[in-house]
């Protein structure tokens, strides 16, 4: 009798695996080739490639796929898997022998016989959501059913989740993410406690565990609803740069996501279970402030460690005189001259264990940098150049920055090695680092530059990593925007006073005539009018439309393009990506003016995007392990389609600066082109020419920040398109969304009390007399 498995109304096949064709072991993706069994979709086949996120199938197993066909537009059609599960027969006869197959060692027949007996044709299920149901089934030791049960649950187990959580609109790559944490467990979670996904997987948003929740009837002021809204409020506030939410804000904000509306009757309960949370330290309250554990570690830690590097004693003090002879002796070797405030920079930074150097454009932060690295090697006798260290763990000078792009500017304005912070302390791409406290960097001077866009979490990173005996100097502009990730750092340790710090003001390159640097300082300085927006030989405002702006950016491309000028020396900027005049939109039309479709060019389609070979795109995650980060911008160099040469997946390659990086289709989500980015992902970059729109669509994003970053990412050319009111507007708009830190109050209050408790040990030896002895 042939053996038939219950299956939905819906699309079907059931098959047995012919060969793989692809598999990522890690996302648990896979194309194979199926022998067709029985199905109720319309084929005439007897075979199909199936594709979908499905573990490693067994060749000596039968499956159920359900899904739907999809036209490739090259190998046909292909079922693109949905949900599966292995087979398992629903008759008396069928599980008895299946049971008693191979797959389950010590099971003979009668023993198999006398469980279907006990349990039914539903027995499968049964022993996989209770194994207890085994217990007394006559002749079947503990030891046997410990290994049925376990047998099942390897084989059965995934699928068998796989499937509950679909009823809950749940898809496979997520229930992939669920079994892997919860295994067996993740049902039970998902009737009793869905709001626990929400806390421990990625992805998995508050309001999808409320729907679960409702259809399980979970009361809305249930603990447990409360506490996960509490942790998503407080994660999602990370999302706007916050260190930690005050109390009575979050209870605020919790309120509203759980009851739609703030002051409501859960106030009480929410304090409640924040206090519970604080309890299990899973929100850390202090002064009625809560944080997020990482965020309040983070904070506290980096404090910490700053406190430590600047107790830390300098080795070599260089006395005055000879201090100005030896930058007297670069001045002349370098054929310039220092002004007041770069000397006192190279003399502070010189004599401080931790410096701050910050100052906006033509200020000579540059030349500043140089002149300290030069007097650090002639005071200890060290060599500037890599090539005299046999081993290059030896080299005294480290300089990093937080992205690729500042990294290589580093590396060109100093002549010396630099790499991005991410790459120095060894990140693998998940949470850890392989430089920390315990394994400290090597050498005896470093320098941070764009310290502005390094967050919280970064910078206790760095600072745990550096050894006690190292001078560290930190560069940056704090009128520039904020970083990315949580925090201010660099504006919070020049607002604490407590780390030595010099700006340099007097601006150099103005003297050259700089119209750009000149409309910077006028921003910095609330100076900027209508008269600044004047025409200059470096500098231009074209008035025009919100309709219009993109027919004029396109026009200032073509006419670049037209005089051989690279596109990759061209970069347009702008603050939103989807408006009339947004980032998606400008890059579609520059990329059909400077790359079109054409026979000759390959080209991979998305969702989202085209991609062609020649095309300008730019990296949108960190990606280690290929060594690619976010802002990182690259040209597509070749496209490869299935199958093809020794490519068993279609494959866009991006050459970067210094490697070459393969994409397969599904991470192309990790690129967008590249012709016009986001004035946020420019930070740490500089380009030759720069075109930015601003137009009163923007109006919500202009602020005098974001307007000050981009004008200062020009090094020769600066075009503005648009309203001229608007960008006057946006330049008198400070950023008011203050981020919520105690780096201030932290760093002030613990380098008092080590100043006090020096202060008091100091006394102390002071006061000892021979009659202590005595």
């Amino acid at each position: 009798m042939e053996e038939k498995q219950n299956v939905s109304e819906r699309g079907y096949i059931k098959g047995e695996l012919m060969h793989t064709i692809f598999v990522n072991e890690v996302e648990h993706f896979s194309i194979a080739k199926i022998k067709i069994i029985e199905t109720n979709e319309a084929i005439e086949e007897n075979e199909v490639v199936i594709k979908g996120y499905i573990s490693t199938l067994n060749p000596s197993e039968m499956y159920l796929f359900y899904g739907e066909f999809q036209e490739h537009k090259r190998f046909g059609k292909q079922y693109q898997v949905e949900q599966y599960q292995r087979f398992i027969p629903s008759t008396r006869e069928g599980l008895i022998t299946y049971l008693s197959s191979d797959l389950f060692y010590g099971i003979g027949k009668k023993t198999a016989e006398k469980i279907i007996d006990r349990l039914g044709e539903s027995a499968v299920s049964k022993i996989l959501e209770d194994s207890s149901v085994l217990d007394h089934i006559p002749g079947l030791t503990k030891d046997r059913a410990k290994q049925l049960t376990e047998t099942l649950k390897e084989n059965q187990g995934f699928e068998h989740i796989v499937i509950q959580l679909s009823q809950y609109g749940i898809g496979l790559k997520m229930a992939q993410k669920i079994y892997e944490k919860y295994k067996e467990e993740a049902l039970e979670l998902l009737q009793t406690n869905p709001y626990q996904f929400v806390l421990d997987i990625e992805g998995f948003g508050f309001q999808r565990a409320d729907e679960v929740a409702k259809r399980n009837n979970l009361a809305m002021n249930h603990p447990s609803r409360i506490q996960a809204a509490c942790i998503y409020t407080l994660q999602q506030s990370v999302q706007e740069g916050h260190v930690f939410v005050p109390v009575t804000k979050q209870v605020e904000m919790v309120d509203y996501l759980i009851n739609g509306k703030a002051f409501s009757i859960f106030e009480e309960d929410i304090s409640r279970e924040i206090d519970e949370l604080n309890k299990k330290k899973q929100v850390i309250v202090v002064e009625e402030n809560a944080y997020l554990p990482s965020l309040f570690y983070a904070e506290s830690g980096f404090c910490t460690q700053i406190v430590r590097i600047m107790e830390g004693q300098i080795k070599h003090s260089v006395a005055d005189a000879e201090l100005l002879r030896i930058v007297g002796d670069i001045e002349e070797e370098e054929s310039l001259s220092y002004g007041r405030e770069q000397y006192t920079a190279i003399e502070q930074a010189l004599r401080s264990k931790l410096m701050i150097l910050t100052g906006g454009p033509g200020t000579g932060k540059t030349t500043v940098i140089k002149g300290i690295l030069r007097a650090f090697g002639q005071i200890h006798e060290l060599s500037l150049d890599p090539d005299d260290y046999d081993n290059k763990s030896d080299y005294p000078f480290v300089l990093t920055a937080p992205t690729g792009r500042a990294a290589k500017r580093m590396k060109e304005s100093t002549g010396l090695p630099a790499v991005t912070i991410h790459r120095l302390l060894g990140w693998n791409g998940q949470e850890s680092f392989e430089m920390d406290e315990d394994n400290q960097l090597g050498g005896k001077f470093l320098i941070i530059d764009e310290f502005s866009m390094v967050d919280i979490w970064l910078a206790n990173q760095l600072f745990k990593a550096i050894p006690t005996d190292m001078q560290v100097l930190i560069v940056g502009d704090e009128d520039q925007l904020p970083s990315v990730g949580p925090g201010q750092v660099l504006s919070d340790l020049l607002e604490s006073g407590k780390v030595p710090a010099v700006k340099l003001e007097e601006v150099y390159r103005q003297k050259e005539g700089s119209k750009i640097i000149q409309l910077a300082h006028e921003i910095k300085q609330n100076q900027c009018t209508i008269d600044s927006l004047e025409k200059d030989s470096d500098f231009n405002f074209i008035p025009c439309g919100e309709h219009q702006v993109i027919e004029v950016i396109i026009q200032i491309v073509e006419r670049a393009f037209q005089r051989g000028v690279d596109i990759r020396d061209l970069q347009v900027l702008a603050p939103m990506y989807r408006s009339q005049a947004g980032i998606l939109k400008i890059n579609e039309e520059i990329q059909k003016l400077v790359n079109p479709k054409n026979k000759q060019k390959r080209e991979m389609r998305t969702k989202d995007f085209v991609f062609r070979t020649g095309d300008k795109v730019i990296q949108l995650v960190n990606q280690p392990e290929d060594g690619v980060f976010n802002g990182d911008i690259g040209e597509i160099v070749a496209i490869y389609q299935e199958d093809e040469g020794q490519n068993q997946s279609e494959q866009v390659v991006v050459s970067f600066e210094d490697r070459e990086v393969a994409y397969e289709r599904k991470n192309l989500n990790n690129l967008m082109h590249a012709y016009c980015t986001s004035i946020h992902k420019s930070q740490g970059s500089e380009f030759p020419i720069v075109i930015l729109p601003v137009v009163a669509g923007y109006r919500r994003m202009l602020r005098k920040n974001l307007l000050y970053t981009a004008i200062t990412r020009s090094k020769k050319s600066l075009l503005l398109c648009g309203n001229k009111q608007a960008f006057l507007q946006g330049v008198r708009e400070e950023d008011t969304n203050k981020r919520y830190t105690t780096l201030v109050e932290m760093l002030q209050e613990i380098v008092t009390q080590s100043n006090f408790i020096e202060e008091q040990e100091q006394n102390e030896k002071e006061e000892i007399s021979p009659y202590d002895f005595l």
